[in-house]
């Protein structure tokens, strides 16, 4: 099974269900402003919840027109006050994923925006800084999304953002003239170029909002993840960032890893003349419809990052294995169900046998190795087998992966969690959790999805940001907003310090350079236990080393 069917092609069986929120006024806040380097902005104080927002500021030109496909350059000055009291619109994006709430001023090329939430009284505080970055293939998401909110982690005393990069054919095309008028003599990247560029921003004018610069930690979810883990290795992102959180995701084959810049530049030259562009100038006249409707359907995966010589030089493991990554604490982990068994089987339902074949299919005359490792039993061990295996391919051992880098090519500490919560019913009978952490509606033709193992993808975020309230779609019990203060309270001792532990929380060791690091599992009873599993990942590193 290649990357496109084990990691891409089952997300594109979720019926998505968007729903894009109405920014609401807020009746609790009255207007406040803020000088910045480019003009005045005016957003909101909460006199509830003391946190003061700005939403929808602009961190880079419009990549709009000639600037389409071009690296974001510096935003405009303006004179008058800009309202930053909404969200901005969100990149162009197809719906791919049903756990998506949007509360952006609806969607557009012109989506460069990012959104601060800062609890500071002054602008002499120096509080410590997180930058969220969106998951979603590098496809969809959003940074008005309820899950990432800022608030919250806000209220532990900590200046939060969120940004947009641009996503898609609009954020990761590639192309031989692309490549040849740029003055980096590089093409594709866009979208994590944005994302360098809203570091920037941060670098001059996070101290306005009470923030201190100098400490900066960003952090993702899935595709946001993986640009986590490239921006620690671009050398242009390094120097700008003091600290790393990973939630599932590393970009290390087989998860969305960069390519070559030559066969990124293929891709796009083929594509454009798929869709009847025979030049760059062709591509550039294309209104934003005709080059959605053109795209639809290719998004997810076909674009790649790419090792274009300039945001990346080298493959990751090459970057950290000679020690040119950024040295920065880091803390990442994953879920215990981050693809379901249904993966491997084409979602059909799952026996010895059939788990077997499938096994002998994708590693051959290694089959009994791997069956040793994922083992055969019952339907209960078969299936959670199935389960594991397909989890580990999809996206598992790419952050594994980039954890073993990280530990045994720097000296900075490294936390590793495994975070097994499962999420409770949901609240709408007509409603069923999606294969990949999405949201589907029920028919007729809708397959029984299967009852969940553990924690499957991208149900640690509503937790760790403290954000359960946000989403109406499930149940949430007492349990739940219990293993959430311990998620998030981890992650705000960690953006502060670079250090997870704290008062009350059960301590999390640092994991060492040795067979058996320690993991901390989180769940509803947390607690740091010895790595049990990762014969699993050395395995696969054999195997996914010779790509």
């Amino acid at each position: 099974m290649n990357l496109k069917t084990n990691c891409i092609g089952i997300l594109l069986l979720l019926i998505p269900l968007f729903s894009e929120a109405q920014q609401a006024e807020n009746q609790n806040a009255f207007p406040v402003q803020l000088t910045i380097a480019n003009g005045t902005i005016e957003g909101e104080f909460d006199i509830k919840t003391n946190i003061q927002s700005f939403k929808g500021i602009p961190f880079a030109q419009p990549p709009v027109g000639d600037l389409r496909w071009k690296a974001p350059q510096p935003v405009t000055n303006w004179n008058s006050v800009k309202q930053t009291k909404k969200f901005g619109p969100r990149a162009i994006q197809s719906n791919v994923f049903g756990d998506m709430g949007f509360r952006s001023d609806g969607m557009s090329e012109d989506c460069l925006y990012l959104n601060v939430w800062s609890p500071a009284k002054s602008a002499n505080e120096k509080l410590p800084v997180l930058v969220y970055f969106y998951g979603g293939g590098f496809a969809a998401g959003d940074g008005s999304e309820s899950r990432y909110d800022g608030e919250n982690m806000a209220k532990k005393g900590i200046v939060t953002l969120t940004v947009n990069y641009r996503l898609g054919i609009w954020g990761f095309f590639a192309h031989p003239e692309l490549t040849k008028e740029s003055p980096n003599h590089a093409s594709g990247n866009y979208g994590l170029l944005d994302q360098n560029a809203a570091l920037k921003w941060v670098q001059a004018n996070i101290s306005k909002f009470g923030g201190d610069p100098k400490r900066v930690t960003i952090a993702g979810e899935s595709a946001g993840s993986i640009a986590v883990s490239a921006q620690m290795a671009s050398p242009l992102s390094k120097g700008l960032i003091a600290g790393a959180i990973g939630e599932s995701g590393g970009s290390i084959f087989p998860t969305l890893a960069p390519v070559p810049l030559a066969e990124a530049e293929k891709t796009g030259l083929e594509y454009a003349q798929k869709i009847g562009a025979t030049s760059l100038k062709n591509l550039r006249e294309m209104s934003t419809l005709e080059l959605y409707q053109k795209s639809l359907g290719s998004s997810l995966g076909v674009f790649k990052t790419t090792i274009d010589g300039y945001f990346l030089t080298k493959t990751l493991p090459e970057t950290f294995e000679t020690k040119q990554q950024a040295m920065i604490p880091l803390l990442l982990g994953w879920n215990s169900e981050e693809m379901t068994y249904r993966a491997l089987t084409a979602g059909k339902d799952i026996s010895n046998e059939t788990y077997i074949q499938k096994v002998k299919e994708l590693y051959g005359k290694k089959a009994d190795e791997v069956l040793k490792l994922y083992p055969t039993g019952t339907l209960e061990v078969t299936e959670q087998s199935a389960t594991d295996l397909s989890g580990d391919r999809f996206i598992a051992y790419s952050t594994w992966k980039w954890f073993d880098l990280h530990r045994k090519n720097s000296t900075q500490p490294v936390y590793r969690y495994y975070y097994t919560h499962p999420r409770p019913e949901m609240r709408d009978n007509s409603l069923e959790a999606g294969l990949a952490g999405g949201v589907i509606k029920k028919n007729s033709n809708t397959p029984k999805a299967p009852i969940p193992k553990g924690a499957v993808h991208s149900a640690e975020i509503e937790y760790a940001m403290g954000n359960l309230a946000g989403n109406k779609d499930y149940a949430w019990t007492e349990s739940d907003y219990a293993v959430s203060e311990t998620m998030l309270n981890y992650f705000a001792n960690f953006i502060k310090t670079g250090n997870p532990n704290g008062d009350k929380l059960p301590v999390w060791p640092m994991a060492k350079n040795e067979e058996k690091p320690e993991i901390m599992i989180i769940d509803l009873t947390s607690k740091s236990i010895r790595a049990e599993n990762d014969a699993r990942y050395l395995f696969l590193d054999k195997e996914y080393s010779k790509k």
